[in-house]
């Protein structure tokens, strides 16, 4: 996968604007990282893409089996301590936590 990462220290988007360019680009994967650079992400090809959606499977079936969390898809952004917002290809979170988010 290819991504192109654009500095954008002259305009700094915030948090609303990401979500709104994300929004108004549904057929771009954008992601930021701690400096607020814009990361435009590339499609995934076939064998990467089947590799990724047999893992979140996985990780569905565990959970639903467990019932300890909440489960998303490479489609589910996250807003990262470090300021970033990232696009994992798969990610679970403890229902502790997904619960004490406002």
């Amino acid at each position: 996968m290819t991504a192109l990462t654009l500095n954008l220290d002259s305009i700094k988007l915030t948090d609303e604007q990401f979500f709104q360019l994300c929004q108004d680009n549904r057929d771009l994967r954008f992601e930021r990282n701690a400096n607020g650079d814009l990361i435009i992400m590339s499609p995934t090809g076939g064998e990467t893409s089947n590799s990724n959606a047999g893992l979140t499977a996985q990780l569905w079936v565990w959970n639903q089996q467990t019932k300890q969390g909440k489960v998303f898809d490479s489609s589910g952004g996250f807003k990262l301590p470090n300021g970033a917002d990232r696009s994992p290809d798969a990610s679970w979170i403890p229902l502790e936590r997904w619960n004490a988010l406002t």
